[in-house]
């Protein structure tokens, strides 16, 4: 059995008739192809349809998946009482996840429920199911905070879970598009609105999965998407296996972008060694239904051969290790710092400590010289830490990325510290500080070149040179500013720095 279809749809309650009374025909085009996935879902008849949605229970730093037996909701809050709901839960399933990712120490599972009843991003899907399809159960499985990789490697978890049990399951992604595509739409016009929604229904017509991860989440946030990370669940559900995409529809008419796509994997009915290997999983399933032995055969219980370059995981784990060989030596002396403080909780012995051959590779004056540094730290195009020194702390250059690789892996206040599990994700930095220099006024100032220091007393704010989204010198000096606790009313001091960036 296995993932037998996935879809990503989206979830404006305007699409029930009963919400809409009449508005809902201005997205005919999208109830039309909403109709043909739910006969689809119909004609599979699936054990369990799994649902992800950025309206289910969402924290910062853990999935929640909804526990218990099932769960009831309805969509009065758009002044629809009378479209109800009444769910069952695949608990088997549920459990079969969240053991899955506890073995790995991965942050989802069933604890921290905050509202038991459904949410529309599941009833809107639900509502079209339901129409065609009666039977099967549902899991309902909430967004993160986290990184886009973990979503997808969720979506890994639970295409394992699936062929655990030999279940039957299709995959619905629920989740809108950008919400910011009309001027006269609820949230207005941005430009990155039209570029994400091309984007992503050009993604996803081509079934390049791997291309959901290098959306940048700035980049998602200005265009006020709400389902990006519920499409990358399902393309880890996905994962490594051959799909045949299809899209049905994509509307902006009402400034937000509704997409819907179908995924369905290509068989595998004339391969017997597949057909065989699939029989004997399922065999020794039910002989032996210990979670700890499904555990242990982690890749050996797919129906679908894995086909490796749809591992898309894999490919860019692949790609993180060789850019790990190719940085310099400052970052390699930097990530040295920061895996030995955090596997060993201890700083690095200097000069002793730090491994002969990067040692013999590092230039004579990062020992002599003394400067000031930043080091950066970056999970899958996310800031994961930054900390540095304006001017020289330490006594040589070295010592400053050693020490400052520490604070910005553990110090930086905006951020969890940084585990041992995340290290093979951490794409590292290091900017090398030269002298500030007093300017008269912005005019001095070049984005692209210099960093900017702005100083009001002993307050100081530091923004460095060439970053994403920061596009021209005012908003160089106002996010500084803030930084520096300083207000635009009061008078303060210019200083440009040139730095020299290590990757």
């Amino acid at each position: 059995m296995g993932i037998t279809a996935a879809f990503m749809v989206p979830h404006p309650p305007l699409i029930v008739p009963e919400v809409g009374r009449g508005g809902e025909k201005e997205i005919q085009e999208t109830t039309d192809a909403y109709e043909i996935i739910a006969k689809k879902i119909a004609e599979i008849e699936p054990d369990t349809i799994i649902i992800t949605s950025p309206h289910a229970t969402m924290y910062r730093n853990y999935f929640h998946i909804s526990p218990n037996n099932g769960a009831r909701g309805d969509l009065g809050d758009f002044g629809a009482r009378m479209v109800s709901f009444e769910e069952h839960y695949d608990h088997e399933l549920v459990n079969r996840i969240t053991k899955l990712a506890f073995y790995d120490d991965f942050p989802a599972g069933f604890e921290g429920e905050k509202k038991k009843t459904l949410d529309h991003g599941t009833m809107v899907p639900l509502y079209f199911i339901r129409k065609y399809y009666k039977g099967g159960k549902i899991i309902r499985i909430g967004l993160s905070g986290l990184p886009l990789v973990d979503h997808y490697k969720l979506g890994m978890y639970i295409q394992q879970a699936v062929n655990d049990l030999g279940r039957k399951a299709v995959f619905v992604a629920s989740g809108d598009l950008s919400h910011k595509l009309q001027e006269y739409g609820p949230y207005g016009f941005a430009k990155e609105g039209p570029v994400y929604d091309a984007r992503i229904m050009d993604t996803a017509g081509r079934a390049a999965f791997g291309e959901m991860l290098d959306f940048d989440e700035d980049f998602c946030d200005k265009a006020a998407e709400c389902g990006h990370r519920s499409f990358v669940i399902m393309a880890g559900a996905m994962d490594g296996i051959d799909v045949t995409a299809e899209v049905l529809s994509h509307q902006d008419v009402t400034g937000v972008g509704y997409g819907i796509c179908c995924f369905y994997p290509k068989s595998n009915e004339n391969n017997p060694e597949d057909q065989e290997s699939t029989r004997n999983t399922e065999k020794e399933i039910v002989k032996n239904d210990s979670w700890f032995a499904a555990l242990t055969r982690v890749n050996e219980s797919v129906s679908i051969r894995k086909n490796p370059d749809r591992c898309f995981l894999d490919i860019l784990m692949k790609k993180l290790e060789d850019d790990k060989e190719k940085s310099d030596s400052y970052v390699k002396l930097a990530r040295a710092s920061l895996e030995n403080y955090i596997r060993n909780k201890k700083k690095l012995d200097y000069p002793d400590g730090i491994p002969e051959d990067l040692r013999k590779s590092l230039p004579e004056e990062i020992f002599t010289k003394r400067a000031g540094a930043f080091v950066s730290i970056h999970k899958n195009g996310s800031l994961r830490g930054c900390i540095g020194t304006i001017l020289p702390t330490e006594d040589s250059l070295a010592e400053e990325i050693i020490e400052n690789a520490i604070s910005a892996a553990v110090r930086d206040p905006r951020f969890d510290p940084i585990t041992e599990n995340e290290l093979k994700w951490l794409d590292i930095n290091v900017d090398v500080l030269g002298e500030p220099e007093d300017i008269s006024d912005k005019s001095m100032l070049d984005v692209k070149r210099y960093g900017v220091i702005v100083s009001c007393g002993a307050r100081r704010g530091l923004l460095l040179p060439d970053l994403d989204g920061v596009d021209d010198v005012d908003t160089q000096i106002s996010i500084a500013m803030r930084k520096g606790g300083i207000r635009p009313t009061e008078r303060y001091k210019l200083q440009r720095f040139e730095v020299v960036r290590h990757i």
